[in-house]
């Protein structure tokens, strides 16, 4: 048992992050006070950082068209901001460690939406991409210590409906930014649409400051470099925090490949939608919203393997309708992509918070790393496969991290079996 679920104290070295002196009945629950506030100002958050960091992926045929350059040159847009957020994330939760979570969180935002209302103005696509790496950095900050502030203020039989609503904020974020972005491009063009979403995070932010409660059992700690170094190792070393990191960074590659390529797709034959009527297609988000906060009751029912092998096999089949050249097909599809992501993304990285027994800032980090790593590769990857051989190329990337998904999952049951039969292997069960 973790010590967050027994109110112990939960040290890495000299930093401390868990109950203070209150009782861990003071801790956060649905129906409580505060709960209700924490919620919806993390729901804002995740709003806001999932509309700042895809701001221009339903935009990519316009930037393509402007700058003159192929699609995969155009996901760079994307790519780069995910993969600033996946290489920041680690310093950014060790900084939370010793200036608390919502310091570092408000940071965060205040930096990437200013970054956010510079993005129209970007020159060319060099200084595009720039400012979006630098502001995916910015937005590191974030993803870590949401969850961190979570595992330390929710109660644990909570923690997975909770941290469900933070993702369900992104897929929120995710969705609006990609149906606003949409309709506004159709008429004013790209960079008036990111200004847009610049603005609205703006917002975002600043009622996600007013309505975050101040932390009550964070401890802040030193920044020493051996003591981030030994904790690092000591969760790269257990065998579950791996596969766990492993399944995020598959699901990603499989969403980040197909919502970049998607716009391509269906502005070109046999579909040949507008701009406005592609971002609306993002609206599929919303079953996204749905499977991330009901994620705690899959797990309940089938537990978290089986969780994960549906969102899985769901995943698939949304993989293999969207192959029809069929509107309602590929539209079937993409739901069934969205609900298996999203459901998948929520029961991992809830895992990995109740599986770290200390150090669960640097744990949320690397699973995030591990994440947005997936994200860069998928766009990239997925848009080059898109490039070389059509939306079937898209998809076979897609199946292939699917597969990858099933093939660590059927280990962690192997592993769970042996440890049922006194024959642990090295390290936990997934």
């Amino acid at each position: 048992m973790s010590p967050a679920s027994t109110g112990a104290s939960t040290t890495v070295g000299a930093v401390t992050s868990v109950p203070a002196a209150d009782s861990p009945d003071s801790r956060l629950s649905p129906g409580g006070p505060g709960y209700r506030r924490m919620s919806f100002a993390l729901f804002l958050a995740g709003v806001a950082t999932f509309a700042l960091l895809y701001s221009t992926q339903a935009l990519l045929p316009l930037i393509s068209g402007e700058f003159g350059v192929t699609a995969s040159d155009a996901s760079w847009t994307v790519a780069a901001a995910t993969g600033g957020l996946a290489l920041f994330v680690l310093p950014m939760s060790a900084l939370s460690e010793r200036f608390g979570r919502r310091t570092v969180m408000t940071a965060s935002l205040a930096v990437a939406v200013t970054l956010g209302l510079l993005v129209p103005f970007a020159p060319n696509l060099t200084a595009l991409v720039v400012l979006r790496a630098v502001q995916g950095a910015a937005l590191a900050g974030l993803p870590a210590s949401a969850t961190a502030y979570l595992a330390e203020e929710v109660r644990p039989k909570a923690l997975i409906t909770a941290i469900g609503l933070f993702v369900a904020g992104n897929s929120v974020g995710g969705m609006s930014g990609r149906v606003i972005t949409g309709w506004v491009a159709q008429e004013w063009g790209w960079r008036v649409a990111v200004g847009v979403i610049g603005a609205l995070a703006v917002a975002c932010a600043v009622a996600f400051r007013l309505l975050l409660p101040a932390p009550r059992h964070f401890v802040a700690g030193s920044l020493k470099p051996r003591v981030l170094a030994g904790t690092v190792r000591d969760h790269l070393s257990d065998p579950l925090l791996r596969r766990l990191y492993a399944i995020g960074a598959l699901f990603m590659t499989v969403f980040g490949g197909v919502y970049t390529v998607i716009g391509y797709r269906l502005t070109e034959a046999p579909f040949g939608l507008p701009q406005g009527i592609v971002g609306s297609i993002f609206l599929v988000y919303l079953v996204g919203t749905v499977s991330a906060s009901t994620a705690g009751r899959l797990v309940g029912r089938l537990g978290r393997r089986g969780a994960l092998y549906a969102a899985g096999g769901t995943t698939a089949a949304g993989l293999l309708l969207s192959l029809a050249d069929s509107l309602p097909l590929v539209l079937l599809g993409l739901v069934l992509i969205t609900a298996g992501f999203f459901a998948g993304h929520a029961v991992a990285s809830s895992a990995v918070s109740k599986t770290a027994t200390h150090g669960r800032a640097q744990a949320s980090a690397l699973y995030q790393s591990a994440y947005y790593i997936g994200s860069s590769a998928g766009s990239t990857v997925g848009a080059i496969a898109f490039h070389a051989g059509g939306w079937a190329g898209t998809v076979g990337v897609g199946l292939l991290a699917v597969v990858g998904v099933v093939a660590i999952t059927v280990l962690g049951t192997r592993a769970a079996r042996l440890a049922a039969r006194g024959f642990p292997p090295c390290g936990k069960p997934a």
